[in-house]
């Protein structure tokens, strides 16, 4: 017997520091399993210096989110392209993720389309300097900055990127800053049973979590953070159990105050289980 169908409700880009921490590719798992939203490109940016030099991450990054995209058998999103492996300049950069960003902007669709950013806005940046119009033709669900003055990572990897956006009159921002996104968490023991259990896609990402590479100094506790995966409740999901604040400006701008992390963290578990 067939599930009741879902329709999907929009269109997503998804942009990310794969290479960095593996919650975002958890997230793209989630998005990948989701009829309510449709992928029509994925990019890579760069990652902080905590996670090592620089160079080549991005594209490290990419061929990540590509693996994962393929064990999910999802071949025809599987292209990701990489962006640039430094930080947001304020000059036009000839890169494949700004490019990707603009071709699918430009694609149209009857349905909206979502730009999920996850990690530092430097490919969305690179993406408006090189053609404006993005701005008009998107809105964009970025998880990142803080409503405290905190070193949030997503903005201090690169804050001249995340300035030069979020300045952008012209752009919709839904924002999920750092007070609301640490409240996806896990325990780790979920996810451990849960990817042991779970098929190929469950096994990719079970052995990704268990060859993190980290500091000696590092330990951890008994949950884990799944912030990339914030922006399903207005992807694959829905945020009627949600809340935000928004200004009564034109094009929307909204601060996501709480998400509903057991809507979230239950649908993921259970299409990764579904997804045999």
């Amino acid at each position: 017997m067939d599930m009741i169908r879902v329709e999907p409700r929009c269109r997503v880009i998804i942009d990310n520091d794969w290479a960095g921490d593996p919650d975002g590719l958890v997230a793209l798992a989630h998005h990948a399993l989701s009829p309510a939203n449709r992928i029509v490109g994925v990019t890579s940016s760069l990652t902080n210096p905590m996670f090592g030099p620089p160079g080549g991450m991005a594209q490290r990054g990419a061929d990540l989110a590509a693996g994962l995209l393929r064990v999910l058998k999802r071949p025809e999103v599987s292209d990701v392209q990489a962006g640039s492996d430094a930080p947001f300049t304020g000059q036009a950069r000839d890169n494949a993720a700004a490019h990707a960003i603009v071709d699918a902007a430009a694609a149209g669709g009857e349905l909206s389309l979502i730009l999920v950013c996850a990690g530092p806005l430097t490919n969305v940046a690179d993406a408006l300097l090189l053609d404006p119009a993005v701005a008009h033709s998107l809105t964009l669900a970025w998880v990142g900055g803080a409503a405290a003055n905190e070193e949030e990572y997503n903005y201090f990897t690169d804050p001249a990127a995340a300035d030069f956006v979020l300045e952008n009159q012209q752009l919709a921002v839904w924002q999920f800053p750092a007070e609301t996104y640490r409240q996806v968490v896990a325990p780790v023991a979920e996810l451990d049973h849960a990817f042991r259990n779970s098929g190929p896609a469950g096994a990719w990402l079970w052995e990704l979590y268990n060859s993190l590479e980290v500091p000696d100094f590092v330990t951890f506790g008994p949950l884990w953070c799944l912030g990339d995966s914030a922006p399903l409740v207005v992807t694959g999901l829905d945020d009627v159990t949600s809340t935000f604040t928004e200004t009564g400006t034109r094009p929307s701008r909204r601060t996501y105050t709480s998400v509903d992390t057991r809507l979230i963290m239950a649908d993921f578990l259970a299409k990764l289980r579904l997804h045999q």
